[in-house]
């Protein structure tokens, strides 16, 4: 079987065995050892594209599949993957292995519980993979349906309004995606004199100026939405508040990243005279979204919707670097994809072990927290320091490719608008330390802390597995850097400077 294949096929077996489970232990046991065989696929996924680039192999994607799904149309399953794609799979494997430890006390419905979370971190997987536009889009709604019956089901608060509003504005996007993608498709014709839905063969068309302007803002737009673009981010921060934990791990770690990914490889990569010639104004609007999520943060309370707007302004960060057209912000661009992914993930993990034992998420009704949970404590603030940027850590390598490579843009709309970016740096400090010691420092608000348990095994996991990442990034960034920039180098070519 093909590797890229078995991705999708893992998930699917260990939904197929968890239908036939019968208490809850049985049901994250199963999540537990399915999720840990794609962690360790991954793995032997990024050891064979290594040993393919040693070996010399230089074509753009590898291990490709291709199989005709349907053809009147000439729709394929198609898969293959370049060094870009290889990342964000293994970021994805992370995360959801994480997310089954994370959700380790779900008891309530819990084989449904996992069978719905599997099944969107499979879509996830299949899009990552995905080189037919027509296969990319049916995995892109497998991503999304799953977090309507997750957050309406097992979500707290207003659980079936933030369902139900994630749920309209994705498919909204979805829309506008669907109508971009059927015009690139009935505007294309490969070598055989067909319409075509692959990738490498829409490369290779020059599509008329005409074209491309109307389609690519249906294009960007529609995956914008799924990645927070202003003004039509408002589904985000209430979902995530929503969310049980594990959804909002994969939520904001790897599913908004759908979004900013199919706005890179799909509406840039194919659509580049278009996307320079919108870039001013999309840059206006991933400009704003940085700052404005860093400011409402500050306003917050609630420890779910502080991270959730923090999520805003970093994604934000990512549409803001494409728009600057340099290789450069394109590697922080990827680089902070992985790297936010990794700290969102451990931030809402964090905030999940904080309310299973408080049963609070405002942080005026906590404190001392670092007295009774210094583990938890600890790695909180140090996740709060990746987010500020501090070297070492992920955060930094992937700011800094950012912002030098947003100023190598001579432009002056571009510079003003890094200043005004760079900006929120300091913003995000703000709600960062604000947080650290209104939770964690001084005197223990409630004596009943002292009762709750410092920590378990298998939290113990999720951290082990998220901080790791996050130091191994910071410390040892440059295979990472060097896989993107080759994976950058087909692309650049398409852009029009």
């Amino acid at each position: 079987m093909n590797i890229l294949t078995s991705l999708v096929v893992i998930p699917a077996l260990t939904i197929l065995v968890l239908i036939f489970t019968k208490t809850y232990k049985q049901a994250r046991l199963v999540s537990a050892v399915g999720t840990g065989i794609e962690f360790l696929a991954s793995l032997l996924l990024v050891w064979m594209y290594f040993n393919e680039r040693g070996l010399g192999n230089t074509e753009e994607f590898l291990f490709s599949q291709d199989v005709l799904w349907y053809k009147s149309l000439n729709i394929h399953y198609s898969v293959a993957i370049d060094g870009i794609g290889v990342l964000m799979i293994l970021l994805t494997s992370i995360i959801t292995f994480a997310g089954v430890f994370a959700s380790w006390q779900v008891e309530d419905l819990a084989k449904e519980f996992f069978i719905f979370l599997i099944l969107l971190a499979s879509g996830v997987f299949g899009f990552f993979i995905a080189r037919d536009l027509f296969t990319m889009f049916v995995f892109y709604e497998i991503a999304v349906i799953p977090m309507y019956v997750l957050i309406g089901i097992w979500g707290t608060g207003k659980k079936e309004y933030s369902a139900m509003k994630l749920t309209l504005m994705l498919m909204g996007g979805s829309a506008l995606l669907l109508v971009a993608l059927l015009g690139i498709y009935f505007f294309s014709n490969n070598p055989a004199g067909l319409h075509t839905f692959n990738i490498q063969e829409l490369s290779n068309i020059d599509f008329p100026f005409a074209i491309q302007k109307f389609f690519y803002p249906f294009a960007f737009v529609g995956f914008g939405v799924l990645g927070a673009l202003f003004p039509f981010h408002t589904w985000s921060p209430d979902g995530h508040a929503s969310a049980p934990t594990a959804v909002s791990m994969l939520h904001a770690g790897v599913l908004m990243k759908l979004g900013s990914y199919g706005a890179f490889r799909v509406a840039m990569y194919l659509m580049p005279e278009a996307a320079v010639y919108f870039a001013d104004l999309f840059l206006v609007l991933t400009g704003f979204s940085v700052i404005y999520g860093a400011f409402v943060a500050i306003r917050k309370t609630d420890l779910k919707y502080i991270n959730a707007y923090s999520s805003v302004s970093h994604v934000g960060l990512i549409l803001f670097a494409l728009m600057m057209f340099t290789k450069t912000a394109f590697t922080g661009a990827i680089l902070q994809m992985i790297s936010h992914g990794l700290m969102t993930a451990m931030f809402f993990a964090l905030i999940g072990m904080i309310y299973g034992r408080t049963h609070t998420r405002e942080i005026h009704q906590m404190g001392g927290l670092m007295k009774v949970l210094p583990v938890i404590s600890a790695t909180y603030v140090i996740a709060g320091l990746a987010s500020l940027g501090l070297p070492g850590l992920s955060g930094f390598v992937a700011e800094m490719n950012i912002f030098v490579g947003a100023w190598e843009n001579p432009n002056l709309l571009n510079r003003i608008f890094t200043v005004v970016s760079i900006s929120a740096i300091v913003v995000t400090a703000v709600y960062i330390l604000r947080v650290v010691g209104v939770l964690l420092m001084g005197p223990v608000k409630n004596e009943e802390y002292y009762q709750y348990p410092k920590i378990f095994w298998f939290e113990r996991m999720v951290i082990i597995l998220l901080m790791g990442s996050i130091a191994g990034i910071g410390l040892m960034p440059l295979w990472i850097t060097d896989t993107i920039r080759e994976g950058l180098v087909p692309m650049m070519e398409r852009f029009v400077h």
